[in-house]
């Protein structure tokens, strides 16, 4: 089920021509991740003390559609495509009103203390895809 996060348009957001500057789509859908682990019940500074590791990005795959203007009221959809290992494949959209701005498709990777590729350990896989475990 994809988890939906919303979010608005500020000044600071935008660039001279007053739409959202390229950059800031990331910021978005990385909020967007990181509440919908939290809808999720994995709390990712306990995740780092008691084992060790933490999630980074390792790739991002975005189309930009159309574009978003200063005082917009958002919506950032996350959803789980793939888990494996150590590694989590998730898609993201940004739509006002119903409308996609932009997509991506999100590869992120469990590290370790070193920053090595680390198995997700199994009850943090069963928060984050339980009909998978």
């Amino acid at each position: 089920m994809a988890h939906e996060f919303p979010i608005r348009v500020y000044y600071e957001d935008t660039d001279l021509a007053g739409i959202v500057y390229y950059a800031n789509y990331l910021k978005f859908i990385e909020r967007g991740r990181s509440e919908f682990v939290r809808a999720l019940g994995v709390d990712q500074v306990a995740m780092k003390a008691d084992y060790g590791v933490v999630f980074a990005v390792r790739r991002v795959e975005a189309d930009y559609l159309r574009p978003a203007k200063f005082d917009d009221e958002l919506v950032v959809t996350t959803d789980l495509v793939t888990e494996t290992g150590a590694r989590l494949v998730i898609e993201q959209t940004v739509q006002r009103d119903g409308e996609v701005l932009f997509t991506a498709q999100v590869t992120i990777v469990c590290l370790n203390e070193a920053g090595a590729a680390q198995r997700l350990p199994a009850d943090i896989r069963r928060k984050l895809a339980p009909k998978l475990h």
